[in-house]
């Protein structure tokens, strides 16, 4: 496996997207939190310091502007990492590369659609419709993965 392999190199790319676009998630997260001077969860984070200059009563109460990022970052924690492991164990198969395209950057392009539908606060059935293609893009990922490897 390397770069010039242009299966793993379409791994490597949709892998890093989505890696980033989770971790950012996280940053969205905080900067929410400072806009706004509160959504904080621990007590600590309600003392006075650099990044809490005017502490004040109900920082530690959920802010809905800061929990919808807190939810896209939960979101990610619990999808991303299957693909990443999905993923990869499906490029060791060998696959077609219209195919590790299709799949893989159909995954990232469904999971960025998510994060759109969820940060725009779109219906369930959109949100649910973006987050099913995903879910679906993996389970074919691993469907495909096990029947190579079992055949």
């Amino acid at each position: 496996m390397n770069l010039q392999d242009p299966v793993f190199a379409t791994y490597v790319i949709a892998a890093a997207l989505m890696i980033l676009k989770m971790m950012g998630q996280g940053w969205i997260t905080v900067a929410r939190m400072m806009k706004v001077g509160g959504g904080f969860l621990n007590p600590e984070d309600a003392s006075s310091g650099m990044a809490n200059p005017k502490p004040r009563d109900g920082q530690l109460e959920p802010d809905e502007y800061v929990e919808r990022s807190r939810r896209m970052h939960r979101n990610d924690t619990e999808n991303v990492p299957v693909f990443l492991v999905a993923g990869f164990l499906f490029v060791l198969t060998e696959p077609p590369l219209w195919v590790a395209q299709a799949l893989l950057y159909g995954y990232v392009g469904a999971r960025f659609a998510h994060f759109w539908a969820y940060l725009t606060a779109r219906s369930h059935e959109v949100r649910a419709t973006f987050f099913t293609v995903a879910s679906l893009i993996v389970m074919g990922i691993a469907g495909y993965t096990l029947f190579q490897a079992i055949s």
